[in-house]
């Protein structure tokens, strides 16, 4: 029940640093090892010998694989809490979880004082018994819709005396006197609960529980008039929203003066219907003195006018007063001075929220951005109406303008997390991030937030696989955060998903695949190595090269065969496993299919030649590009104007480093290895030192390797004019980068040799030169000097 100005706590809206017990604990979930040991024969975790935890550590590790994945919290990992000496336990939380009766009872051992087992599908009615064995020790249950607890009827044979044939079955449960045995519990929740034909029922399950103070039956059916609540005289709380047949209660709790917080609501508005609805809310709310909060959503009892309707039709003596004592929700009239702090009028008759005058601080409703909030945030529990309240709020996101846009960024994060299975949520969140991640105020985001939104879209997408609306939502927002800095946290799983997009199920995926394949060529530049080896090592070559393959045979070109080969040119820089990879999936034939298929193609050429560079800089793989065809392909590539330089430099690479084994190496007879040389030298010379790139380096030890090749100074040549030219034309990244990996040393020992002809020591004395003037001015950018030879 929701009361006051709903404010929600988030841990992600806090820009401080995520607490080192949570970064612990998520790391030892991830690694039980750390802390466990596996039972080889039973698969169930066991805490380490020597091993204490506190109850505050055991609390948040099941905490945190709760917000991790709560399916997989099942007894292999619940079974660390039977060391009962090491180990405690008050409070938790199993929503969704995959623990059985078993796993449940080892935790109630620990004499538990709250728990929440809401849609746990794998209890039964053992559960309940062993409840009722320990429940002295509860004040607090949460069943939810884990209804295979409770027992189908009170006339049925308890498992106890299941088989004793001289049990009665109609006395069995009526005997004892009780279906929940936990006589200290304050607060009880069971949902959805629908048993026809069972008047007692309900009687029994609720009136041993006398300490109650918070009772929650959402969407029980036969509750019939709820006399059986009349003995709680702690009860502050009764939330019966979408009870059928409400009216038939109205009676009962009226009678409960201890009342503030009160949920009469309907989901279907044809169940709210009351007669005479003026007077019952006017004869409820004056019976109710301690009341704060009422939701009476989806039904009539709001009225059917405005305090202008109403006002010709009441005479009264002191009519002078009336315009002061304004009031649109005709039964509320005793509330004016003394206003409700919370009001729901979500989806009621007659669209109360749109009212200006109602006595209540917080109104849920669809009638402005604090109503539509207020109502996220009092639903979250309510998949059907939460739903409905995400839509309203992704209109304003999209159309209008979102004023409290942290507050709707925690609510549709609860919500998707809350919600994980409900496909059309995680779309309606997902479309509102897709919009707080582009807008103006996404550089305010916290690196927590941005984390958690990351982590809710990634669950998202994994749970709703087949579903390409969800998939086009949660690609274009990841497109949305800095690529790769924002993702590396989660980098195999993104990378893992990404892969399974692209490989796809048909032509109709061929928008979401597209974005994947942005999204994964953007996450292999700009990398480590390691990570370009994971990608890798997930499939990504092959996949690549199964989608390249597909084009071909459709005779297709199209921007995703570009894509393709720049995530291979991107993940087989200075990864010589993944070069492999490569050559060993019949990469060498596609380039030549594409080369003969899309001669003119300037960008296509471009990455290809690139991703060869890569493969040529592997000293142990260059033997396999040392073909005719080949090598024939590469010379003529020298003479190539497609792309600017782009296509040339990068076949002069490409010889240079298979040149660069010697003159032995060179196998072949055709083209001889100084007329290719020769090619490669007038193509260099062609080139304009003031030419602006295409092509991103994160180092230049492939190059300055080259630098040492004194044995074929053409090599050389090709080396200093890349970094001559780099160093020129983007001095605030290259310069420094020169310096930092040895290669002015290197340039120097350049200059001292008689081997290099005059031409390669022009060059690198341009490059000592720029990197000099670097150092002293700082950015070249504007400053004008003579780099000719």
């Amino acid at each position: 029940m929701t009361m006051g100005t709903i404010y929600i706590y988030c841990p992600w809206e806090d820009s401080s640093p995520e607490p080192l017990l949570d970064i612990c604990g998520k790391y030892v979930i991830a690694h039980p090892e750390t802390f466990c040991v596996l039972h080889q024969e039973t698969g169930l975790w066991c805490l380490r010998p020597g091993v204490a935890l506190p109850t505050e550590i055991c609390e948040k590790l099941i905490s945190l694989w709760q917000d991790r994945d709560p399916e997989a919290l099942d007894d292999r990992f619940i079974n660390i809490f039977k060391d009962l000496t090491n180990t405690r336990l008050k409070r938790i939380t199993l929503r969704n979880s995959g623990v059985s009766d078993g796993g449940l009872n080892l935790l109630l051992s620990h004499h538990l004082v709250e728990l929440d087992i809401s849609n746990c599908i794998k209890l039964s009615e053992r559960t309940l018994e062993n409840i009722n064995r320990v429940g002295d020790s509860l004040t607090a249950l949460v069943i939810g819709k884990t209804k295979d607890i409770l027992p189908d009827s009170v006339y049925s044979p308890s498992l106890e005396s299941s088989d004793s044939s001289d049990s009665s079955p109609v006395s069995e449960i009526k005997q004892r006197g009780y279906i929940l045995r936990t006589p200290n519990l304050k607060k009880l929740v069971v949902r959805e609960l629908y048993l026809p034909k069972e008047k007692e029922y309900f009687s029994l399950l609720l009136k041993p529980l006398t300490k109650l103070t918070h009772l929650d039956l959402s969407g029980c059916l036969f509750l019939n008039d709820a006399s059986y609540i009349l003995p709680m005289k702690y009860l502050v709380s009764i939330n019966l929203h979408n009870v059928q047949r409400i009216q038939e209660a109205i009676p009962a709790i009226s009678e409960m003066k201890t009342l503030k917080f009160l949920d009469i609501s309907q989901a279907n508005q044809k169940y709210g219907v009351f007669e005479s609805p003026d007077t019952v809310l006017a004869n409820l709310v004056s019976s109710l003195p301690n009341l704060i909060s009422l939701d009476i959503s989806g039904t009539n009892l709001c009225g059917d006018g405005t305090f202008d309707e109403y006002r010709d039709l009441e005479k009264s003596e002191d009519s002078g007063n009336m315009e002061t004592d304004l009031c649109d929700i005709p039964g509320l009239r005793s509330r004016i001075q003394n206003p409700l702090e919370f009001l729901g009028l979500y989806n009621t008759l007659h669209d109360a929220c749109h009212r200006n005058h109602i006595p209540a601080k917080v109104i849920t409703g669809d009638a402005s951005e604090e109503q539509i909030l207020a109502a996220t945030a009092a639903y979250l529990d309510r998949p059907e109406v939460l739903v409905k309240a995400l839509n309203e709020l992704f209109h304003i996101f999209r159309f209008e303008t979102c004023h409290d846009q942290q507050r709707a960024l925690n609510l549709i994060l609860l919500s998707m997390l809350r919600h994980r299975r409900e496909k059309h949520i995680q779309i309606s969140g997902s479309a509102s991030l897709f919009y707080i991640a582009k807008g103006e105020d996404k550089n305010s985001l916290s690196v927590r937030a941005r984390q958690k939104m990351i982590i809710v879209l990634l669950d998202a997408m994994e749970t709703h696989l087949d579903d390409s609306t969800m998939m086009r939502n949660g690609c274009l927002t990841l497109c949305q955060f800095r690529i790769p800095q924002d993702v590396l946290f989660e980098y195999r799983r993104l990378v893992q998903l990404l892969l399974r997009l692209i490989r796809g199920r048909g032509d109709g995926d061929d928008f979401v695949r597209r974005i994947a394949i942005y999204l994964l060529n953007s996450l292999a530049c700009q990398v480590d190595g390691e990570q370009k080896e994971l990608v890798g090592d997930l499939g990504a070559i092959e996949t690549m090269l199964k989608l390249i393959n597909d084009r071909l045979q459709r005779h297709m070109h199209d921007d995703m065969l570009e894509i393709a080969w720049s995530a291979m040119w991107n993940v087989t820089d200075e990864t010589p496993v993944n070069c492999l990879r490569f050559l060993d999936g019949q990469g060498m034939t596609y380039f030549q299919k594409c080369l003969k298929e899309f001669p003119d193609k300037p960008e296509l050429l471009r990455n290809m030649m690139g991703l060869l560079g890569n493969v040529a800089e592997v000293k142990n793989l260059r033997s396999r590009l040392m073909t005719s065809e080949l090598l024939t392909t590469f010379a003529d590539l020298l003479d190539s104007n497609s792309d600017g330089i782009e296509v040339s430099y990068n076949a002069a690479g490409v010889l240079s480093h298979i040149a660069s084994g010697g003159s032995e190496v060179w196998t072949i007879e055709r083209p001889t290895r100084n007329e290719v040389l020769e090619r490669m030298v007038a193509a260099i010379e062609r080139w304009d030192l003031a030419s602006k790139r295409n092509i991103n380096y994160r180092s230049f030890e492939p190059i300055l390797r080259l630098l040492e090749v004194y044995h074929t100074p053409q090599c050389q040549h090709w080396a200093a004019w890349a970094l001559a030219n780099l160093t020129r034309v983007y001095p605030d990244k290259y310069c420094s980068l020169v310096e930092e990996e040895g290669g002015i040393n290197l340039l120097e020992e350049l200059l001292k040799s008689p081997k290099p002809y005059q031409r390669i020591k022009a060059l690198a004395r341009i490059v000592i030169t720029q990197c000099q003037m670097f150092k002293e001015y700082g950015s070249l950018e504007h400053m004008d000097y003579d780099s000719d030879c």
